[in-house]
């Protein structure tokens, strides 16, 4: 049987402070996974990854793990750019090159190949199968990791009719409604009392289990995942994935999923990796005083994003104290820790600790009996090979 293979090019390898810990098809764009877009279009199960090293024990829910080195993808796979973000509606039957844009996004395996093909992320897929010239269709290429936000409201005013509808997301609610983009409740879903939902820029959806609490404000478009609570302030133009705890103003952001923003404080522009904690208060600033261009901390320098409006890429498990004030254009690397009155640099390496520079390294031991004890809080086992993944992005961490 044919399955979905992913594949994380050189440039995706370069998207920090995710890349450490996650290969990119479990990036959350949108109101979805990249990996769940192409297995919703395919029809088909995820059977594994390529991407760095350092990810070889990656663990997480259902999703694939990686492929061994020396391992083949057999003939008759699907292998696809994980950088390719293709539409929900999108009905791929038989094909055997796609091309997206020029480039090409996804091709069917006329014969097994070795991964160790794909170890370098070099390998362009359009060199596997150039037959018939392709099937063209319609997506985004992320090319820079803040395409991830400055692609969210498009991304989301088309996403959300879509899902909604293969959802049914018909509940009825009695918050004050405005605006006629589409508001669509999920059944089970929670609408407390107070609540506003404007439609007027975007639509809303907002998925079975979640909770809006009274006095809340979302602006679309926005997307709440399941058994996610909003829990007041106004929210606009953000992706908020499961299991997540949100108060306080947020715009332009996206939340992965298992993290929290439980307290007061703006979140703008930014994008919040799994298993995230902010202090109260915490605030990220997204614009600057010049109104200039962003820069950005990335593996290969500091660049100038193009941006004017960008916040803050916290990676998996990072976490800050009470009143972190946080710069334009800021990273924080995964599982660090920082807090303190200090403003962090605009650029905090993985699994650093402390109030200010030079930080202290996370030890290893400590920063994984603490995320156990934050899983298990969520009903979430951190298992051997998760722990393994963890503690070899520890050794991998990179310094800025």
């Amino acid at each position: 049987m044919s399955a979905l293979y992913f594949y994380d090019d050189a440039r995706a390898r370069q998207f920090e402070p995710f890349a450490l810990t996650r290969p990119g098809s479990e990036l959350r764009v949108g109101v979805s996974l990249i990996r769940r877009r192409w297995e919703r279009a395919t029809s088909l199960p995820s059977a594994g990854f390529i991407s760095s090293r350092h990810l070889a024990n990656f663990e997480e829910g259902n999703a694939p793990s990686a492929l061994a080195p020396k391992s083949e993808i057999p003939a008759g796979s699907i292998l696809v750019n994980t950088r390719c973000v293709i539409p929900l509606d999108l009905d791929l039957d038989r094909f055997d090159l796609l091309m997206c844009d020029g480039a090409a996004c996804a091709v069917r395996l006329a014969r097994g190949l070795p991964v160790s093909q794909f170890a370098d992320g070099m390998t362009d897929l359009g060199s596997i199968q150039t037959s018939l010239g392709g099937r063209k269709i319609k997506g985004r290429w992320i090319n820079e990791v803040w395409d991830l936000i400055t692609t969210l409201g498009d991304q989301l005013t088309e996403d959300i009719p879509l899902r909604a509808k293969s959802l049914e997301a018909t509940a009825k609610t009695s918050a004050t409604t405005v605006g006629d983009n589409g508001i669509f409740v999920e059944e089970g879903a929670y609408i407390g009392p107070q609540v506003v939902l404007d439609a007027t820029a975007g639509p809303i959806l907002v998925r079975r289990g979640a909770t809006v609490a009274p006095f809340t404000h979302l602006v679309g478009p926005i997307s709440v995942g399941r058994d996610s609570q909003v829990l007041g302030d106004r929210v606009a133009i953000s992706s908020i994935g499961d299991h997540c705890k949100v108060h306080g103003e947020m715009s332009n952001s996206v939340v992965l999923g298992h993290s929290n923003k439980t307290h007061t404080g703006f979140v703008g522009h930014s994008y919040l990796g799994r298993w995230v904690n902010l202090g109260a208060l915490t605030t990220t600033s997204n614009l600057k005083n010049t109104y200039g261009p962003v820069q950005l901390w990335t593996p290969s320098g500091v660049r100038s994003t193009g941006q004017q409006f960008l916040g803050t890429f916290f990676g998996d498990h990072a976490k800050t104290g009470i009143g972190t004030m946080l710069s334009t254009g800021t990273v924080i690397g995964a599982g660090a820790n920082v807090f303190g009155s200090q403003m962090p640099p605009k650029a905090v390496p993985p699994f650093a600790w402390g109030d200010r520079e030079p930080y202290d390294t996370y030890d290893v031991a400590r920063f994984l009996t603490v995320a156990e004890r934050v899983m298990a809080r969520r009903h979430v086992e951190l298992g051997d090979k998760a722990r393994k993944h963890l503690a070899e992005a520890h050794k991998r961490r990179w310094s800025t």
